[in-house]
């Protein structure tokens, strides 16, 4: 990290950006060997919140029946209130640009709000079935809420819990768990709901930044559906009519590789690389396959080695090159 800052501020000195004696004052600031806990800080803050809201969740779970329905519910509501309560007396108000709070710490209570706020529809479902026995409706609902406070307050957290109730809704939990469970790969149907809603998140983020309107949020977009699309297609990927999915693959790879380097995401890049690479290992075991021909099949073992080496090898360069060319504007 020290010599890539180095790096940095060569560069910037080479452009005259900073001076020799600002380069200088840098240096020796440095030296002082001073760094901030402003990012533990809000990490812990994160946890907190999670711990609050999953406290919340397991006393309701726990005291179901000596606290009372309405009770809990009231509680739930309330406290809910007073972290929107208090977030909106400092919140500047809806923006087509990026706003931020004066303290972090409201970013937190409106995502403890949001939390809260899921709970509550999710267990007045539970309770008093208010949207019938269909129960796909708290997460579209749950969706809608978390939408509205994450465009209003401008927080990227709530959003990821927006697009994830969306998700939810369609049938797909895209989680460690579920992914080696194979549920998607298990239902095919599911892989196809994946690839609509990946592709309707792709839409919304180019509306988005084509139009203005929190054009920042496109990462949170982008990952999530880079991540559908992906899972989505390597499931297709093992299923009979893979030479279809061959080619939507091919496609996406090819718009998450220039969507990286436009917004200039390592992040971006390295998960298009990896799918990318899942993806043509499974078409080249596909053509193999087909072929049935065991003298292939030898050379291909007798290659592996060389290929795994050259596979690690061209992917520490590629993102090394990202690198480069990603600090090269500064």
């Amino acid at each position: 990290m020290e010599k890539q800052n180095e790096l940095l501020t060569e560069q910037l000195v080479s452009k005259e950006f900073v001076t020799p004696e600002q380069h200088n004052e840098i240096k020796k600031y440095w030296q002082l060997g001073i760094f901030s806990l402003n990012t533990e800080l809000l990490f812990f803050l994160y946890v907190s919140v999670l711990l609050f809201t999953s406290g919340v969740g397991i006393v309701v779970y726990k005291n179901i029946d000596t606290i009372g329905h309405i009770a809990i519910l009231a509680v739930n509501f309330i406290l809910m209130l007073v972290c929107f309560y208090l977030s909106l007396k400092k919140a500047i108000g809806f923006s087509k640009k990026e706003v931020v709070f004066d303290n972090p710490i409201y970013d937190y209570l409106v995502l403890a709000g949001s939390i809260l706020g899921c709970i509550f529809i999710g267990y007045i479902q539970y309770q008093y079935a208010i949207f019938g026995k269909d129960f796909g409706l708290v997460s579209l609902f749950s969706a809608a809420f978390c939408f509205v406070i994450a465009y209003y307050f401008d927080n990227k957290s709530v959003l990821s819990i927006a697009i994830t109730a969306l998700a939810t809704f369609i049938g797909i939990t895209i989680t460690p768990k579920t992914v080696l469970a194979n549920e998607v790969y298990s239902n095919p149907q599911l892989s196809y709901y994946g690839l609509a809603l990946g592709a309707v998140l792709i839409l919304i983020m180019e509306y988005t930044i084509r139009e203005k309107v929190k054009d920042h949020f496109h990462i949170v977009y982008a990952t999530f559906a880079l991540n559908l699309i992906g899972i989505c297609c390597i499931a297709g990927l093992l299923e009979d009519y893979w030479y279809v999915f061959v080619f939507l693959m091919a496609l996406a790879i090819y718009y998450f590789y220039k969507v990286s380097h436009q917004i200039a995401s390592t992040f971006l890049f390295v998960f298009t690389l990896l799918y990318g690479y899942v993806g043509i290992n499974i078409f080249l075991g596909r053509l193999i396959m087909i072929t049935d021909s065991s003298d292939i099949i030898m050379l291909f073992i007798y290659l592996l080695p060389f290929y795994v080496i050259g596979s690690i090898f061209l992917f520490i360069r590629l993102i090394q090159k990202f690198n480069k060319e990603k600090h090269a504007g500064i």
